[in-house]
């Protein structure tokens, strides 16, 4: 929501916001632009001179100024909706998918400004290049990383739903976020609804590997749209470098795994829509590091590598661990996954996780009672973790200090170590505990 309003006072409208608490990194983004407000709640800041009011996915119903912006029937919008108010002119992207959004989309804004290309976006993390994660100018395409989950507390509908895109990509369907939709055949049609949201005389790029997406997109197919289904492009692993196909063009690539291999291939669907030519594509991708805490590395040191990772979902963590394991065979890995979302932290679910850490070596699941009571959540047995996981030798810890101290038990030569959480464990210093050589970048 922040960038938000930094992109709109960028385009020149006079913008005021407020929320209860604020943290960096967006204190010091909004005191730079002088969009500060003071912390909490005042209706009288609502006024009828108002054109609009933008409503965050996490405001409560009970908001009192949002009662006010009710009462003197002033339009409100939530995110999505106000970024299709002011892209109804624009050619419209939204990449859309249980996994690989941000990346996909990251990819996409990369390609296009190498080019030289105008567009603005929408993207969930900080990108190299960008120094925002929102732009909104007058720019003829726009670019949108487009997630299911509800767009605020009086539109219950998913996000992607409102941003009707010309070009729409679903990277694939592995059922998530089990506290909004409660069966996967409820999250299944959140797809098909996207599909129908889809502007006529467009188009879906869509993961065939996929075989329920697959099969949605043949239950959903529409004759006045068109399709390109993908799947992994030629590539070869040598010395810790993947090199890929593109066309007749090969790129030697900075980001590895399947799962990334395969959101190139979506963008690369998406750039050649936009313009962009197989030799220019290949060109740009090759200097494409990812986006943050997507296989970020965090640090090299002489036979140690250490990655952090957002996924959190089973199908993420899947992809992640195999990703790294795939690039580096012959090195021990050490996975350590953090459950702190809803679904993760509910017993029924773990069952989904079953084998999502086997190619590890050694592997850690973590989780604290203290992001179990922020989200009023009962205890998480261990042995329902254990049992879910169905992985051998699996350890379930539950507070930072035996983490740390199981962590400096490993022994760290030729290993990697891979982080994934959408939390920050609990506050452990991931770098300062692993460091073991001062000078290592």
């Amino acid at each position: 929501m922040h960038q938000l309003a930094i992109a709109l006072k960028r385009k020149g409208y006079e913008v005021s916001g407020s929320d209860d608490e604020i943290f960096e990194p967006a204190v010091s983004a909004l005191e730079k632009e002088g969009l500060l407000p003071s912390p909490g709640w005042e209706p009288a800041r609502v006024t009828e001179d108002l054109d609009a009011v933008i409503l965050g996915m996490h405001a409560r119903e009970d908001n009192p100024e949002l009662a006010k912006a009710r009462a003197l029937k002033i339009p409100i919008f939530s995110f999505p909706e106000y970024i299709f108010r002011e892209s109804e002119q624009k050619r419209r992207v939204a990449v859309g998918g249980s996994h690989g959004k941000t990346t996909t989309t990251a990819m996409i804004m990369h390609v296009l400004r190498v080019n030289g290309l105008d567009f603005d976006y929408l993207v969930g993390a900080r990108l190299e290049g960008f120094d925002q994660s929102v732009r909104v100018t007058n720019a003829p395409v726009i670019i949108c990383e487009a997630d299911e989950y509800p767009a605020s507390v009086i539109e219950k509908r998913p996000k992607f739903h409102f941003l009707h895109p010309h070009i729409a990509v679903i990277t694939g369907i592995a059922w998530d976020h089990i506290n909004v939709f409660p069966t996967f055949d409820f999250y299944l049609e959140q797809f098909s609804i996207f599909i129908r949201m889809i502007m006529p005389g467009g188009l879906l790029i869509f993961n065939e590997l996929y075989m329920n997406l697959k099969t949605l997109v043949g239950n959903s197919r529409r004759t006045d749209i068109d399709y390109i289904p993908y799947h992994l492009p030629d590539h070869r692993i040598r010395d810790g470098i993947t090199n890929v196909s593109i066309g007749k063009e090969n790129a030697s690539l900075r980001i590895f795994g399947d799962h990334n291999l395969l959101n190139l291939q979506a963008a690369y669907y998406v750039c050649r829509q936009l313009g962009v030519s197989d030799g220019n594509f290949a060109k740009a991708i090759a200097t494409f590091s990812g986006a943050a805490k997507r296989l970020e590395l965090l640090l090299q040191e002489k036979d140690i590598n250490i990655y952090r990772d957002f996924a959190h979902a089973p199908s993420k963590v899947k992809a992640s661990i195999e990703a790294v394991k795939q690039q580096f065979p012959n090195r021990k890995l050490v996975a350590v996954l953090e459950l702190h979302t809803f679904s993760s932290l509910n017993e029924a679910f773990m069952q989904e996780y079953a084998g999502a850490m086997d190619p590890a070596d050694v592997a850690i699941v973590f989780y604290s009672r203290h992001a179990l009571e922020l989200k009023r959540m009962p205890m998480l047995p261990p042995e329902s973790v254990v049992e879910g996981f169905r992985k051998p030798g699996l350890r379930v810890i539950t507070d930072r200090p035996s983490l740390e101290r199981a962590l400096k038990e490993v022994d760290p030569a030729d290993t990697n170590f891979l982080f994934m959480s959408s939390g920050n464990y609990d506050g452990m210093d991931i770098l300062r505990l692993m460091k073991t050589d001062p000078t290592a970048s």
